[in-house]
């Protein structure tokens, strides 16, 4: 069955048709049959250079072997059992040890319930009800985080979905990226703000990246204000390099959330923090979370395989930055001057902008009529990048000098 068929079907069975809004594609979205490595192959019988990578967690490739290994021998020994298992304090020894910041964490099962359980903890650690997030930053499909952004620098949440409640979000403030001045002036007038959320690089829009000194800014204005800092990490964590952008930019957050790649792109989510702070947590402490799949055996098997390897091959981020930089040295001058390439490791996107975004204002302003015929043109030409001027692209490990030759032709189109 080819993929309109297929999709026929769905949108009957399936609200929209898909699991997900982001893969609602225009007529229809193409259905994958198999993949590996770089490409992704679908039933149509077309072949194609994979630079979604799952939205990013694919770092080692699709069908990694080691990770496929991993997996293999854990369903040997079964794959839920509702039960501690040895691999949960050998992962979480693994991620604390490479993030300064980190003492204890708690596996979830997906960045979402990270984000979720990460904010409530913050609350509760700090007695508080507010929290800010940035406008444009996605923490997830979870109410306190499905707000709009305001048109002030410093707005009351507007509710983003039908069913979150408008006084829930109420306790949701916006700010800009790359803006410290405002939060300086909004946590001075507000004094029941329990922690800023916020991706150290905004990749739900972007990638769009901090400017010099922003996050220490973040990190020092949020300290003075006792109010905690959580870096959701479920995107730039392992994306960036061992220790996520924390480590790449010198920042201590007090909160971590991580996702995606620490299960090698099998379901997961932790969040990770200062012992005073975890210790919380229930059992130990009056905040609750709980999760039957939490700790997943199969997910933390192929985590700790995906770790183990980066640590094994330092020389990983090196060569992705590499990659994204012989894309944007690529450009012809025509895509210079009518748009902006914005790279930071093994994340790039082409902004139908002229100059690079700095916060999710300047991002609402790129041609997004002109990003849907080129990435048409792309896929048409055997490249998938994520379909909206609003998400980030990925390299991984396994793209070849073929396929960055591949990508690189496209964007002379």
């Amino acid at each position: 069955m080819k993929s309109g068929d297929l999709f026929e079907q769905a949108k009957i069975l399936m609200p929209g048709g898909v699991s997900s809004p982001v893969r609602a594609i225009k007529p229809y979205p193409f259905y994958t049959a198999h993949a590996k490595g770089s490409h992704i192959s679908t039933v149509d019988g077309t072949t194609l250079i994979d630079c979604c990578m799952a939205y990013g967690p694919l770092l080692l490739g699709h069908a990694n072997p080691e990770i496929k290994k991993a997996i293999a021998a854990q369903l040997e020994k079964g794959w839920l059992y509702g039960t501690p298992t040895p691999y949960e304090p050998e992962f979480a020894g693994l991620i604390t040890r490479d993030h300064p910041g980190m003492d204890m964490a708690r596996f979830v099962s997906s960045g979402s319930e990270a984000t979720m359980a990460a904010i409530r903890l913050a609350r509760g650690f700090s007695g508080k009800s507010d929290i800010v997030k940035i406008e444009g930053g996605f923490h997830g499909a979870h109410d306190a985080v499905l707000v709009k952004a305001g048109s002030g620098a410093t707005t009351m949440g507007v509710p983003d979905s039908a069913g979150v409640l408008a006084d829930l979000v109420a306790h949701t403030r916006q700010l800009p990226y790359n803006d410290p001045e405002a939060l300086e002036t909004l946590l001075a007038k507000n004094t029941d703000i329990a922690a800023l959320i916020i991706e150290p690089v905004l990749g739900n829009i972007g990638p769009v990246v901090p400017q010099d000194g922003y996050l220490k800014d973040v990190r020092e204005i949020t300290k003075a204000h006792d109010v905690l800092l959580i870096f959701d990490e479920v995107i730039t964590g392992y994306r960036l390099g061992i220790g996520g952008a924390q480590k790449m930019f010198g920042v201590k957050p007090d909160l971590t959330t991580l996702g995606k790649i620490i299960g090698g792109g099998l379901p997961i989510g932790a969040f990770c923090g200062k012992r005073e702070i975890m210790s919380l947590v229930a059992p130990q402490g009056p905040v609750y979370q709980a999760g039957t799949f939490s700790g997943n055996p199969l997910s933390l098997a192929a985590g700790i395989a995906t770790i183990r390897w980066l640590h094994d091959h330092p020389s990983t981020y090196t060569d992705l930055a590499d990659k994204t930089r012989i894309i944007e040295e690529s450009l012809p001058e025509n895509k210079k001057a009518a748009g902006s390439f914005v790279r930071i490791g093994s994340m790039f996107k082409y902004f139908f902008r002229k100059e690079a975004p700095q916060n999710y204002t300047d991002v609402k302003e790129c041609d997004t009529a002109a990003f849907t015929r080129f990435w048409q043109k792309m896929l048409a030409r055997g490249i998938f990048l994520p379909p909206s001027q609003f998400e980030t692209n990925f390299l991984s490990v396994a793209h070849t000098k073929v396929d960055l030759d591949a990508i690189c032709g496209g964007y002379t189109v």
